[in-house]
Formats: structure tokens, C-alpha cells, sequence
């Protein structure tokens, strides 16, 4: 009876930014950019990785598992690849997501930031007067390709308004004087927040006055 062994697997860890560009260069598993090199029988063999692939991708090379059974044919070796996380971007299929803080002062005035996009370039984002936190800003085309096609995904910048901390005097009674010629014009969520507030806690004194 002849046969082979079941098939051999490993598994080799890609950064997103790696599994940007198929380069097809050959470098160690460490880096795995464009290719990852397995050794098999004092061989170091290049595979190739497809630009876009996700984490939980399995590649198959025919052949390279372990010998057959009583001089049967070889088995198969399956890669299967981890994508690990990135320290800036988050994935969700071919989109990517990252979250930046912007300065209170310039999102009540507006203007703009630059960010660095998966394939090396610097992106400049404008940032309206009035933007709140959780604003998100898309960038078309500045995302992950997608897997052996020729669309390419998205980039979305959530902005996030930091808070002031470790306030001078001076900056102190800056925003003091600015909270005293503040209005509903200037800060009209708040305000009209505060008010909903109001006209409930009325209604619920007008109905404990009733009931008494």
C-alpha cells in the first residue's frame, strides 16, 4: 500500500505593511515582504506573497510536504499567514482606520494635518471650523489593495479634540473670558443639551406638584 503523509503547515508572521506590496524580493521571515523563505530538505525556497492578503491566508505548495509512503508521492506544505497588528493602522478588510488628535483651537478654527498612508506618502487632511470629536475624514484609494484585483480600499482619519491639560494663568483666564462670551450660537449641543435637562427636571417637579 502506498500513500503520503498528511500535510505539513507553518505559520509566518506579516506586518500590514508588508502584505502592502508584493515586491517579490527575497528576505528572511522576519521582515516577509513580498516573499518568505521556508526551509525544506537544506533548501531555502522563496514563496511568493500576494499584495493584500489577510491574516488566516493559506497558501499551498504542491509537493513540498513530507515524503510518501513507501516511495509515494510527497505531500503538500500549507503556509498559513498572521498578519499582525500596526502601532498606527487598523484594518477592516481593504479599509484602513487610524484616529488622530487635533487641538481644541484648531477644530473650532479649522485647519489641517498631514498623515502618513500604507505606501509611504504623507497625506494632508483639512479639518473644517467647528469639527467635533469623531469626525472622520475618507481618503479615497489610500487603503489596503485588495486581494489579486485591482480595486484598492480606503483610509479613514477619525479626529479626536484633545482637552487643554497643564494650563498657564494666562491660558487660564483666556478660556475663562471665552466661556463668558460663549453662547447657544457658539456651543449649541451643550447648550441645547443643558435644556432638554432643564425642561425635564420642570416636568418632573410639575408632576410631583400635582400628585402632592
Amino acid at each position: 500500500m502506498t500513500g503520503t503523509l498528511p500535510a505539513q503547515s507553518i505559520a509566518v508572521p506579516l506586518h500590514v505593511t508588508d502584505t502592502f506590496d508584493a515586491t517579490g524580493t527575497q528576505v528572511s521571515e522576519t521582515k516577509a515582504t513580498g516573499t518568505v523563505k521556508f526551509r525544506s530538505e537544506n533548501t531555502v525556497n522563496p514563496v511568493n506573497i500576494p499584495a493584500g492578503i489577510e491574516d488566516g491566508t493559506r497558501i499551498r505548495l504542491a509537493g513540498e510536504g513530507e515524503a510518501g509512503l513507501r516511495g509515494g508521492p510527497p505531500g503538500d506544505l500549507y503556509i498559513f499567514l498572521e498578519v499582525a497588528s500596526h502601532e498606527f493602522f487598523q484594518r477592516d478588510g481593504a479599509d484602513l482606520y487610524c484616529r488622530v488628535p487635533i487641538s481644541m483651537a484648531s477644530a473650532a478654527l479649522g485647519g489641517e494635518f498631514e498623515v502618513p498612508a500604507i505606501d509611504g506618502s504623507k497625506v494632508k487632511v483639512k479639518v473644517p471650523s467647528g469639527t467635533q470629536t469623531g469626525r472622520r475624514f475618507r481618503l479615497a484609494g489610500k487603503g489596503m489593495p485588495v486581494l489579486r484585483a485591482k480595486q484598492t480600499g480606503d483610509m479613514y482619519v477619525q479626529v479626536a479634540v484633545e482637552t487643554p491639560q497643564n494650563l498657564t494663568k494666562r491660558q487660564r483666564e483666556l478660556l475663562a473670558e471665552f466661556e463668558k462670551l460663549s453662547s447657544e450660537v457658539t456651543q449649541p449641543e451643550s447648550a441645547g443639551f443643558f435644556s432638554r435637562v432643564k425642561e425635564f427636571l420642570d416636568g418632573l417637579g410639575s408632576r410631583g406638584s400635582q400628585s402632592g
